[in-house]
């Protein structure tokens, strides 16, 4: 089948680049923004995705609508291309594993409450004693990221482990314990270490649902009702909530990377669970099928130094969530 798509391709004139560019402008709904993430001009990027258009005989977007919509005949040319492309960078993907290549385009994903804590203890570094290595990150939610590895979009996802994943393979990394982040004229800012049971009646600044950090507590704690936070700030980040916190208002959760980045004044406010640490496992996830094994046993590698070594396995005070 595979090759019956690269047949139609060269048959029709039509290129990988081209699907390229129109699956970017579905994504992104935007010509401008699908132009700056496939490196190319809007003007270029536009003729390309009219001539293919042209090409086909059909309309793929409706370029009256804002933001950008594929047609109800662009949907199903849409899915075409990203299967063909798929296909495609898998058939790359062999080739560069056959050579044990580090070289070639590979993205991954990483969970918003991750990234901004792990990311830059080991990009850089890693990109500096491997500039021959082009990884891209994104950050995405853990269903984003599972729609993207199915589709092939993405090549690996760093994420909390959760239910549901068993279709993946997932490569354990770390374990990372939870804190509690304490406004300094709470109640609980006396605390030495916090109990589920004290947080009932707080008023605790929680991320969204679809956020497995928020979830995971939320069980583990029994939160369900705790939920008053969001009439006053809808959305939000632990980074926006760790700054209300500071000004004096309520308590949230941060995970333990984040607590290495705080200053003396930011670890004031830092308070442990009462034992069983509440922790998650933070796993590399890959769709069924993966091959670049040299390029992610690198990364894995280079993740698993960036931590402090006491957080690769499950400490007896921890309780996985």
């Amino acid at each position: 089948m595979i090759f019956g798509y690269l047949y139609t391709i060269k048959t029709r004139e039509m290129t990988l680049q081209q699907l390229e560019y129109i699956i970017a402008v579905a994504r992104l709904k935007h010509f401008a923004k699908a132009a700056d993430y496939c490196e190319v001009t809007q003007p270029t990027l536009s003729a390309m995705v009219q001539k293919l258009e042209d090409e086909l005989g059909i309309k793929i977007f409706d370029r009256r609508r804002q933001p950008i919509e594929p047609t109800q005949s662009g949907r199903g040319i849409i899915e075409q291309a990203k299967r063909v492309v798929a296909a495609a960078r898998q058939l790359h993907a062999k080739a560069e594993e056959e050579k044990q290549s580090i070289t070639g385009v590979f993205n991954i994903g990483v969970l918003p409450t991750i990234a901004p804590y792990l990311v830059p203890r080991f990009f850089p570094q890693l990109m500096k004693r491997h500039p021959e290595m082009d990884v891209r990150v994104t950050e995405m939610k853990t269903a984003d990221m599972k729609k993207a590895l199915r589709q092939g979009e993405l090549d690996a996802g760093i994420l909390a482990r959760i239910d549901g994943l068993e279709e993946m393979t997932c490569e354990p990394l770390f374990f990372e314990q939870f804190f509690a982040y304490v406004a300094e004229g709470d109640a609980l800012f006396a605390n030495s270490s916090i109990r589920t049971a004290d947080l009932a009646g707080e008023y605790l600044w929680l991320l969204d649902e679809g956020h497995c950090f928020s979830d995971q507590l939320v069980k583990f704690c029994g939160l369900k009702a705790a939920r008053r936070s969001k009439r006053s700030y809808n959305l939000g980040s632990i980074e926006t909530f760790m700054r209300i916190v500071e000004s004096g208002k309520g308590v949230t959760f941060i995970p333990e990377l984040a607590t290495l980045q705080l200053t003396d004044c930011q670890k004031r406010l830092v308070r442990p669970f009462a034992l069983p640490v509440p922790t998650r496992e933070i796993v590399m996830m890959t769709a069924p099928g993966f091959v670049r094994h040299t390029l992610l046993s690198l990364l894995t590698e280079a993740i698993r130094n960036a931590v402090p070594q006491e957080m690769l396995k499950l400490r007896k005070t921890q309780q996985g969530i």
